[in-house]
């Protein structure tokens, strides 16, 4: 089968196409053939500064698929199941850039008949990150559905993102009140066709003035994409209670926090690394996600704000090079093309 693999760290010419034999899945393990890999930051990251195992890295943790054999130990209805993938390649050989994966049962969500493998390529790291997100906060519910946000007032700073598209979208579903932040008209389209119901665009409005006018006490949570760039504004629009849930470093690597200006409303700051976060959290986002799924809340494509841009597994390394550079919506690897 084909695959992509890297035998050292580096840029995206260390991805290499080769012919690897079919993995089969062990005990616990489930083998899906690939539709479609998604490609994240944390991907080419992972690809520039971790040494592979001896055998070498097949890379991306997101994917799409059918289930095609099960291990001991695992239903066998699984077989010919559509799924979802997350976490393929954390700390494991096998990523989504392959004909054929092999992953734990449980690292496997049936996706159903109607939603498109685009969409469950799509899924993994965004929605589970937005997810966490949004429940970080000690006055918001650790659970995500309709109702469950309704009265909460959310700030997504970044809202054309993968990451912001996915709070956005979930956060919409749980009838909260979505302000998103963008640095462009386009991207202010973008933040709008996902759901956001007030856009401001930083570059050209003044986001503590626009925030206030929605929730004149603050928000409850705001997703954070540029903590060391956004503190500033987050420190005074974060209400009683609220939190700001920083999933990445995107605009420098240190961020400082107004401690007395905090104290107040008894703000949390919180990091958040999806792959590492609590068990019961990972599950409840799992839970959650398939059910926004379910209830067909989640799309993906320009008219959802989230534009795919599509490469052949044999281009894979234009793929990360793609989200490297910023690209602006959702980068997949079509695996049978």
């Amino acid at each position: 089968m084909r695959a992509i693999s890297y035998t050292s760290p580096g840029g995206p010419d260390v991805l290499e196409l080769v012919e690897r034999p079919v993995p089969e899945p062990g005990p616990g393990e489930v083998r899906v053939r690939v539709a479609f890999s998604g490609v994240n930051p944390t991907d080419w990251k992972s690809r520039s500064k971790t040494a592979p195992g001896p055998d070498g890295q097949v890379p991306n943790q997101d994917g799409s698929g059918t289930v095609d054999a099960v291990g001991q130990g695992v239903d066998p209805a699984m077989v010919g199941q559509r799924v979802w993938i997350w976490e393929a390649a954390w700390q494991r050989p096998w990523g989504t850039a392959a004909e054929s994966t092999v992953v734990p049962a449980r690292h496997v969500v049936l996706l159903g008949a109607d939603p498109s493998f685009e969409l469950g390529a799509a899924l993994g790291i965004p929605f589970l990150t937005a997810h966490r997100c949004l429940t970080v906060a000690e006055s918001l519910p650790d659970r995500l559905g309709p109702g469950a946000l309704t009265g909460v007032t959310v700030l997504v700073q970044g809202g054309a993102g993968a990451v912001g598209n996915a709070a956005i979208q979930l956060a919409r579903w749980s009838d909260a009140t979505v302000i998103a932040t963008v640095s462009s008209p386009r991207k202010a389209r973008l933040a709008a066709a996902a759901g956001a119901d007030h856009v401001v665009d930083y570059r050209e409005q003044d986001v503590v003035a626009e925030v206030r006018k929605v929730a004149p006490r603050g928000v409850d949570a705001i997703v954070e994409v540029s903590a060391a760039v956004n503190a500033g504004v987050d420190a005074q629009v974060i209400g009683m209670h609220g939190a700001v849930a920083m999933y990445a470093d995107d605009g420098g690597a240190e961020v400082t926090v107004p401690v007395r200006l905090q104290m107040g409303p008894n703000a949390r700051w919180q990091f958040v690394l999806v792959y590492t976060e609590p068990d019961r959290a990972k599950v409840l986002g799992i839970e959650d996600v398939a059910t926004a799924v379910a209830d067909g809340a989640v799309r993906v494509g320009e008219e959802a704000g989230l534009p795919l841009h599509v490469y052949p597994l044999a281009q894979t390394a234009a793929a990360h090079q793609a989200v490297q550079d910023g690209a602006v919506g959702k980068v997949l690897v079509d695996v049978t093309a």
